[in-house]
């Protein structure tokens, strides 16, 4: 499946908006973008073999790693959506929508710190 960037960033948009308020709401100071794929860098970084299908990435330090006398960080917390690895493991729009929304819903999960339990209870385990 191969959708253009304005394709799939209304997939992106729409499969968001399925996410649950409770969650939604904690995503105030997080940008969430796409790109194609994840840059060597960001592989390397995250510690994924450079053949990784990797689907998302959150991109700064969960609200668990953070302490009144941190320093605000330079850039903002970012989730990244791989459109290309995304589209290669869906065949309709519909199951490539739902993969969205499992994948932004984990990589929040790592912002926030909400254990795989919870995940599992709103039906994205």
């Amino acid at each position: 499946m191969k959708l253009n960037p304005k394709e799939f960033d209304r997939a992106v948009r729409r499969a968001y908006n399925r996410i649950p308020a409770e969650i939604r709401e904690r995503m105030g100071n997080v940008v969430l973008t796409v790109q194609k794929r994840p840059t060597p860098e960001m592989l390397e970084e995250s510690g994924y073999p450079p053949d990784e299908p990797l689907l998302g990435l959150y991109w700064g330090d969960s609200l668990q790693e953070r302490s009144f006398f941190t320093p605000p960080p330079l850039h903002p917390d970012t989730i990244y959506v791989f459109q290309e690895s995304l589209e290669e493991m869906c065949e309709t729009v519909r199951e490539l929508e739902r993969e969205i929304e499992i994948t932004v819903v984990h990589e929040i999960a790592h912002f926030l710190g909400i254990e795989e339990g919870r995940l599992e209870e709103l039906g994205y385990g």
